[in-house]
């Protein structure tokens, strides 16, 4: 395989990607790079050898359109509409769950003390299902047209997971303690499937209009200590149907990223069983520890040393070789992503360099 050499011509800013209405970090800059972010994603998930830099995760762009009233029940609609004003956060969800913004954190959470399901075994009775066919999907499609020009690493999120879901339908405790009740497994076995059922066909839904290489899926798993269940109950009562949308997304041509926050190292394995090809943990999770044990099976997302405004472009410079000393040779076996949205702008770029340095000999 031949190697591009590094130029410094390739930190030439060339433009901006293409962003959605709301997005985390403002403008992204396009810089003038010998394959695109998206194609570099790509080659990282292959472990062929043939990715070019360590990716930044403004190297990816989500979407989370209207189209799915779970995105303006959580405050976090990602697309190319207008941007909802705060009285409009919040309200029903798919289900007519009902959720409260709340401006002081900037999202929303599940009207308590009136759960909608107390036992599962009752969701047939309860729970309706909404009409995926009669969501506007031509719309979704036509207003977020300009996205499939974008050069980065392109995916639709689902804000709601399986047991996220079951816990907006039953509130916390009562999923923490239906997930383990031998009377209600069975009849939370038969719900996950259903949503799977509702799942896939959103996604075939998009794929019609959008160009997306990949689909995140929500589903935090755990607490800034330990997770909310144990790895037999996740392989029990939660990998089959994880196993089952990422199967699909597989055999549409799509990677599968797992978004879960919380303290859940134990559950890695549960999660390269269902086939999750990406995990970006929260910091307060031994990610070297994870990646020296099942990085060649699933891409962890990496914070680097904290990295501030008031820095100089020394100290941010030295933060940035030091990162990509550590992880860029292994990069065609264990890749990661740099995970640096609330840092300062200009590691990504010296990142870039560095690690472009390093992969390119």
């Amino acid at each position: 395989m031949t190697k591009i050499p590094f130029s410094e011509d390739e930190l030439t800013v060339v433009g901006e990607h293409i962003n959605t209405t709301m997005s985390f970090g403002g403008p992204v800059l396009k810089y003038k790079t010998p394959i695109t972010p998206r194609e570099n994603v790509n080659a990282c998930l292959r472990r062929d050898g043939s990715a070019m830099w360590i990716p930044s995760f403004t190297d990816f762009l989500s979407v989370e359109s209207r189209v799915n009233k779970d995105h303006i029940a959580r405050a976090e609609v990602m697309d190319l509409g207008p941007l909802y004003p705060d009285e409009e956060k919040g309200g029903p969800d798919l289900f007519g769950v009902e959720w409260v913004y709340v401006p002081v954190v900037g999202g929303s959470m599940v009207r308590p003390g009136a759960p909608m399901l107390e036992d599962v075994n009752d969701w047939p009775e309860v729970i309706h299902f909404p009409d995926v066919e009669a969501m506007d999907w031509d719309a979704c499609a036509k207003l977020n047209a300009p996205l499939n020009q974008t050069e980065r690493a392109y995916h639709i999120t689902f804000q709601n997971g399986l047991f996220e879901r079951l816990i907006s339908f039953m509130d916390f405790e009562n999923a923490a303690l239906a997930i383990i009740d031998d009377d209600q497994k069975d009849a939370i076995h038969a719900l996950f499937s259903k949503l799977c059922d509702m799942y896939e066909a959103m996604i075939s839904h998009y794929m019609e209009g959008l160009t997306i290489d990949g689909v995140m899926f929500h589903d935090d798993w755990g607490s800034q200590r330990a997770p909310f269940f144990s790895p037999a109950t996740c392989r029990e009562m939660i990998v089959p149907y994880l196993k089952r949308l990422a199967d699909f997304c597989h055999s549409k041509g799509l990677w599968f990223e797992q978004h879960s926050c919380g303290k859940n190292e134990m559950l890695v394995p549960c999660m390269i069983e269902a086939g999750v090809d990406i995990w970006m943990p929260q910091d307060m999770n031994d990610v070297d520890m994870l990646r020296e044990k099942y990085g060649d099976k699933i891409m962890f997302g990496v914070y680097p040393p904290a990295n501030t405004p008031d820095m100089s472009d020394e100290e941010i410079d030295r933060i940035a070789k030091e990162f990509a000393e550590k992880y860029a040779p292994d990069m065609g076996k264990r890749p990661v992503i740099l995970v640096n949205f609330m840092g300062d702008p200009r590691l990504a770029s010296r990142v870039y360099k560095y690690s472009r340095i390093i992969l390119s000999k």
